[in-house]
């Protein structure tokens, strides 16, 4: 298969595939390690790295289905976050493997924040992409507890969480996918015949 055509489908077969999906298989620590190291290859403005990654161990799944249960519990109101939700709150990562997404901040080069954590997003669409090549499904929880919960490791003040990598294989699901994307010319143009006048400032 022409390299790109191969690239494309992986691109445009990348979904969102949510924890209780998975099954209980456990993913290779040689292939984790692959992952993660292909989103070390992100692009990083002058070569910070913004990035580290805690894999979290088996004794997380327990510790953090708990921990969302309570932090949700006490912050939405009970009619959003009914007592029927509980137990399958705290079940939700049993299946998973859980990578903590750090964003960590160069102490050596002023760079503006938002440039840090466009590198660690690009860190995590390379790990997205392989585990697309892997048919291993995941996602990004961004949401205020997976990033409560990274937050309560040992980090430095230059650190923070920005969310948890849930990963994990998943029984292949025939229906057909709804995603789908707006057309090119929605969304690309060209400019051929613009020509733009420079003022000088003082």
């Amino acid at each position: 298969m022409d390299t790109l055509i191969e690239l494309s489908t992986i691109i445009r077969n990348r979904k969102t595939v949510y924890a209780d999906s998975y099954i209980d298989r456990k993913i290779p620590d040689a292939l984790l390690e692959e992952i993660i190291t292909n989103a070390t290859w992100a692009p990083t403005h002058k070569q910070t790295e913004p990035w580290r990654f805690i894999a979290l161990g088996s004794s997380h799944k327990i510790a953090l289905g708990n921990y969302l249960k309570e932090f949700y519990q006490a912050k939405l109101p009970i009619h959003k976050y009914p007592a029927s939700r509980y137990e399958s709150t705290i079940k939700y990562p049993q299946n998973a493997t859980l990578i903590a997404i750090i964003m960590k901040r160069s102490q050596r080069i002023d760079i503006p924040e938002w440039e840090e954590i466009a590198a660690v997003s690009c860190a995590v669409q390379n790990m997205w992409l392989s585990c697309t090549a892997q048919q291993i499904g995941c996602y990004w929880d961004s949401s205020d507890g997976a990033i409560s919960y990274g937050n309560q490791f040992d980090l430095h003040p230059s650190e923070r969480c920005l969310g948890i990598f849930y990963m994990g294989y998943y029984q292949d699901i025939k229906t057909p996918t709804k995603r789908k994307r707006r057309p090119l010319s929605k969304k690309f143009s060209w400019d051929k015949n613009t020509t733009i006048t420079y003022t000088k400032t003082s």
